[in-house]
């Protein structure tokens, strides 16, 4: 009996199971004819949509089980109700990224096998989608098992990941459908030949980057057609000449013909690679100081390849942008605008002079001697040739015709009399006076090697420099000279002033003369083979240091060979500018006397100046200098150091605004010029190691004589310390010797 019940009890679980599923399927076709009417309103946009979305087939619905069954349902469906509004708030992402995979119905069996592997979230926010008036079968929203709901179009559209997946085509379509076809050859040009366009590893990675960064896009060209930038920049290169630099270094490919996306792509990275040698060159120069000598030290200041690409291609000025790597000193501009002037003059009729008479003005000396000024017919030709605007049609060989002539003379390399002779008319009557163009172009170049910034922001710009070919050294503060005085510079040859930029950072008061190992070994040790007194009577000091060398000394007095100031500014060539006892030397013309360092006239003067620069509120004036003259060394220190700049000038623009040339001392234009054209398939940028400086002391035996002041057993300061203070610089890694230079 009992086991009859329990089979009873079986066959009605199973009969209600079977119920259950027949109202599940009632429901499904319920809902199948709202779904085909709203569908019939549909577009052909949504249509598709909705094709895309897959649909929960009524076989992944779990079969119910006996707490699922009520009696009093009905096969009615009733009024659709967003369900659960907090969860679908809560969870966007899941609509977003989880859709409803299509389960078969082996995937049915095996959930409704594994209960435990449900997961009721999934189907939740396809429920909270639906719109008012759309069906919603679920019974109780809080039933895992509830009937899913067909999504509608904006459900669907909201579920599918198509759309991000576009986002890659879209970008390629930054490139326009015209420049497609040059951008995939600029493509294939950088990835396999860029060092055919781009030597320098720098610039190679830098335009790569860039081109990469555009989608390869043509820099210079839209649709085949020349931009305003690229326009800028060739009428730059085009125009390179004005600043001193050769327009075919800079060649321009010929977009015209480029007809096809190989030529147009070959032109792109043509014209960039001519833009970035001029940018290069135009800042640091066509060669590199070491070409020309060892005794030559200036800061590098190479451009930023990616800075170049960037700066010119943004700007609104291309032409403006590139122009603003060439030296922006006043004095450069002066120059630059002087080139233009001289070879304007070779553009017109060509003036010659005839050959006459001398000609020679002599200015009165006296009552008894009156100014002599002769006249003749070449006069008036030979002030239009040397630029004398003043009274053209003049034929008297005035004064200030004869100062023209001198000026003339010695931009020539000729002797500067003011008299004109035949080799002076020789030398004028050179075609489109091509010497003073070619010294304008070599110093500036030279201008390419000083620092940007000549001075130091925080005392108002001060520097001084110094022009090695005019003799003077000058002050600067805000763009204008604070002082101005004569100097003394080294000879020709190994003891040529050496061309530098360093800081000076105090002033010595009554130095002492630490004499260089050139001039030890080289001059004063012979001399006292001759003479074992002559130290003696120079007032030297001879000392033995412990390596068995020697040094010489002399101690601060009036006769000192540094007189009684010295400014020290420390650097390799352990150069420096100092006092002199010798002060006649100013009153000659020409001043290369010294070893290499540089003696100035006023000393007193001089640090004066730079002491009321770096400290104003000390009222420094030369008679406080000169109070601190005495028999000890005194030590002024510059709160902020001050650059020094030690330039090779030998043309220049004067504050009147007149073009004077200097006589080349040491041989600096006529190298410059032969290697400029003579640089054919020569990379003259490159970096040439010379020889660092010795400061060794060689050992040897001393003459018998002289007596030593002092014979030291330990190691004392060296002869840089003993120079400038401080620590020896640490020593250069050995470079393949070509000039030894000592001072």
């Amino acid at each position: 009996m009992r086991d009859t019940v329990n089979n009873r009890a079986g066959f009605d679980r199973v009969l209600m199971a079977v119920a259950a599923t027949f109202l599940a399927v009632s429901a499904t076709s319920a809902i199948t004819p709202v779904m085909a009417q709203d569908a019939a309103h549909n577009n052909a946009a949504e249509l598709a949509i909705d094709a895309a979305v897959p649909r929960p087939e009524p076989a992944n619905v779990p079969p119910p089980t006996v707490n699922d069954f009520k009696p009093d349902v009905t096969a009615s469906v009733p009024d659709a109700k967003v369900s659960a509004p907090d969860q679908t708030a809560n969870k966007p992402a899941d609509v977003a990224t989880t859709p409803v995979p299509a389960a078969t119905p082996a995937t049915a069996n095996i959930d409704a096998a594994k209960p435990d592997m449900a997961k009721p979230d999934a189907t939740k926010p396809e429920t909270a989608k639906v719109e008012p008036g759309k069906v919603d079968t679920k019974a109780e929203p809080d039933k895992s098992d509830s009937a899913a709901v067909a999504p509608t179009a904006p459900a669907a559209a909201t579920a599918t990941p198509a759309a991000p997946a576009q986002e890659p085509t879209k970008a390629a379509s930054n490139v326009p459908a015209a420049d497609q076809p040059v951008a995939d050859k600029l493509r294939d040009l950088l990835g396999a030949k860029s060092s055919h366009y781009f030597e320098r590893k720098a610039e190679r990675a830098a335009v790569e980057k860039f081109y990469t960064a555009h989608d390869f896009a043509p820099l210079w060209t839209q649709g085949g057609t020349l931009t305003e930038t690229a326009k800028g920049v060739i009428a730059r290169l085009k125009d390179a000449a004005a600043d001193g630099l050769n327009p075919e270094d800079y060649p321009v490919p010929d977009f015209a013909a480029a007809t096809d996306p190989d030529a147009r792509a070959e032109a792109d990275l043509k014209l960039t690679s001519s833009m970035m040698d001029y940018a290069r060159q135009a800042q640091s120069g066509r060669m590199h100081w070491s070409q020309v000598s060892g005794d030559i030290s200036y800061p590098e200041h190479p451009v930023d390849p990616s800075e170049v690409l960037a700066n010119v291609t943004t700007a609104k000025d291309a032409s403006a942008a590139l122009d603003g790597y060439n030296p922006p000193q006043k004095l450069y501009r002066d120059l630059k605008k002087k080139l233009a002037e001289l070879r304007g003059q070779g553009d017109g009729p060509v003036i010659q002079i005839a050959e006459g008479p001398t000609l020679k003005f002599t200015p009165s000396r006296n009552k008894k001697q009156p100014t002599e000024v002769v006249e003749d017919p070449r006069v008036p030709q030979l002030r239009a040739k040397l630029g004398i605007t003043e009274n053209a049609s003049d034929d008297h060989y005035d004064a200030k015709v004869a100062e023209a002539v001198r000026t003339f003379q010695e931009g020539a390399e000729l002797r500067p009399t003011g008299i004109l002779d035949d080799k002076t008319v020789n030398a004028i009557n050179s075609p489109k006076r091509g010497r003073q163009i070619d010294t304008v172009v070599v110093n500036m170049e030279r201008w390419r090697w000083l620092p940007r910034d000549l001075g130091a922001p925080s005392i108002g710009d001060a520097y001084v420099i110094l022009n090695i070919p005019d003799y003077t050294l000058k002050v600067m503060q805000h763009g204008a000279t604070v002082w101005t005085t004569k100097v003394v510079t080294g000879k020709p040859g190994v003891h040529a002033t050496p061309l530098l930029t360093e800081t000076m950072k105090y002033i010595t008061v009554n130095p002492t003369w630490n004499v260089p190992p050139s001039i030890v070994y080289g001059e004063y040790l012979p001399a006292l083979q001759q003479d074992p007194t002559v130290l003696e009577r120079m007032g030297l000091r001879l000392e033995r240091n412990s390596d068995g060398s020697v040094h010489i000394s002399q101690p601060p007095g009036d006769g000192n060979a540094l007189g009684r100031i010295r400014f020290n500014f420390p650097n390799k060539f352990l150069v420096y500018q100092h006092d002199t006892p010798d002060k006649y030397l100013f009153a000659k013309e020409e001043r290369a006397f010294s070893h290499g360092c540089m003696r100035v006239q006023n000393p007193d003067q001089y640090a004066s100046i730079l002491l009321n620069i770096t400290e104003p509120n000390e009222h420094y004036t030369p008679e406080k200098i000169r109070s601190m003259y005495g028999s000890s060394e005194v030590d002024l220190k510059f709160p902020t150091p001050i650059p020094v700049n030690i330039t090779y000038q030998t043309a220049f623009v004067d504050e009147a605004g007149k073009l004077e040339f200097r006589k080349d001392i040491y041989g600096r234009d006529g190298l410059m010029l032969s290697l400029l054209r003579n640089s054919k398939n020569k990379d003259m940028e490159a970096v040439v190691a010379h020889a660092q400086p010795s400061y060794s002391h060689p050992v040897g035996n001393l003459p018998t004589g002289p007596s030593l002041a002092s014979d030291n057993s330990s190691s004392g300061p060296s002869f840089f310390e003993r120079l400038f203070g401080g620590s020896t610089p640490a020593p250069a890694p050995p470079r393949p010797q070509r000039r030894i230079f000592t001072r």
